[in-house]
């Protein structure tokens, strides 16, 4: 009979998850098409690129990856890169762990660090009490195919639109970047700083005797960690419960 009951409450709140991550799904779909424009650029196929995001559901982190393979970067390149910039999921992680009941297997729990992004640990971290495992494995379910369906058939669409309309497609993914970019930009001038920082950076190192030998993925990979860990020396993020604390 206990046994009976947690199924039933395991089906309700894998149904939640269903519900809550199909907005989510949606919003991945439009933008992995434009990721799929990206992937079609580089001679991936729809089965390849279905696959680079089924298995590295992250934005930055696919168009890092794949502005090194357009460049014949090495795969050791393609790993740093990656690592770099989809470092801030090893802190979600490390939070959405402090979710989970203690009780939670290691193998559920390495599902759910299967797919950690920024949409889902909102998600996550907005349920209250400890996080049903179930109910992320359905906004999982919802937000995977979502993501990788999307840039396969933003691979199949590249392949059988106009070259005009695939470069016009192609610019949406720099569009969505920006968009990414420019809010917080706006809100902080620390931020704003550091966006002309990297585009200023990023076209001196394009130039620069010697840097400028360098392959465009070690550039990058470069770039990105310099700017990001002086950003973190120079600007901390102050906590705001220390802050509480201090006031106090």
């Amino acid at each position: 009979m206990k046994n009976s009951t947690t199924a039933d409450s395991s089906r309700k709140v894998y149904a939640e998850g269903l519900r809550d991550g199909l907005p989510i799904a949606l919003g991945y779909f439009a933008v992995a098409f434009s990721l799929g424009i990206a992937a079609k650029n580089i001679g991936l196929t729809a089965f390849q690129g279905f696959l680079v995001s089924f298995l590295n559901n992250a934005s930055a982190g696919e168009y890092a990856g794949f502005t090194i393979i357009a460049a014949d970067g090495a795969y050791w390149e393609i790993a740093l890169i990656t690592l770099v910039a989809n470092a801030r999921y090893l802190l979600m992680s490390c939070a959405l762990s402090q979710k989970l009941s203690p009780d939670l297997s290691i193998g559920r729990r390495l599902l759910i660090g299967f797919d950690v992004t920024d949409e889902l640990f909102g998600l996550a971290v907005s349920r209250k009490g400890c996080l049903h495992p179930f109910y992320y494995y359905g906004a999982m379910t919802m937000a995977i195919p979502g993501w990788s369906l999307g840039t396969a058939l933003g691979v199949i669409a590249g392949n059988i639109l106009p070259a005009r309309i695939v470069s016009a497609l192609s610019v949406a993914l720099y569009g969505m970047f920006i968009a990414v970019i420019i809010p917080p930009a706006r809100k902080n001038k620390i931020v704003a700083g550091l966006v002309v920082v990297s585009f200023g950076l990023s076209f001196a190192f394009s130039r620069l005797p010697y840097v400028s030998e360098l392959s465009e993925g070690m550039r990058t990979v470069i770039l990105t960690a310099v700017i990001a860990g002086a950003a973190a020396v120079l600007f901390p993020v102050k906590d705001e419960n220390t802050e509480v604390q201090n006031d106090s």
